[in-house]
């Protein structure tokens, strides 16, 4: 159900968009509709509440010390789900905008993203541990995504445009 709707969305964006005279309708659409889809989810997941008792960790890698003391299984969902709840916006941010063209922009957005999320997460007492690891993860996995699609940035597209 959700393909046909972020299809059908990503149309829309697109016919909108020429009408506009957009530079680059459809990849900009796609992109959009791509980080909304991809993202969404995840901080879904993150913000629904699991009634244990509420935690806030602000020293840097206390957190991963501990993981490495629990079970493989534990170890992997944390650190793999936590390296993919931005992934969507790191891998399509730059694609979508020249502006966040660079992994420093891809990784400020990014870190802004989490902090909100764990802010969220402690103020609206879900229950769930808000920890400054989370950020940095989930940063660290917007900035490997990013460079998963280097070659599709908004500006190399543009740099290797000829105009005509």
């Amino acid at each position: 159900m959700a393909l046909p709707v972020a299809l059908l969305a990503a149309l829309v964006l697109t016919r909108l968009r020429k009408r506009a005279n957009h530079p680059a309708p459809l990849r900009t659409a796609l992109a959009d509709v791509g980080i909304v889809a991809g993202t969404a989810p995840w901080v879904w997941m993150i913000l629904t509440p699991l009634h244990r008792g509420v935690r806030v960790t602000l020293v840097p890698f206390h957190e991963l010390g501990w993981f490495f003391t629990q079970p493989f299984g534990t170890v992997f969902v944390q650190v793999v789900g936590n390296l993919l709840v931005f992934a969507a916006l790191g891998a399509l941010l730059p694609v979508r905008s020249r502006r966040f063209a660079s992994l420093p922009r891809v990784a400020l957005v990014a870190a802004l993203a989490s902090t909100t999320v764990e802010v969220l997460q402690y103020g609206l007492r879900l229950g769930r541990h808000s920890t400054v690891d989370d950020v940095l993860i989930n940063t660290a996995g917007a900035v490997l995504f990013a460079l998963v699609t280097r070659r599709w940035w908004a500006d190399r597209i543009a740099a290797r445009t000829v105009p005509r």
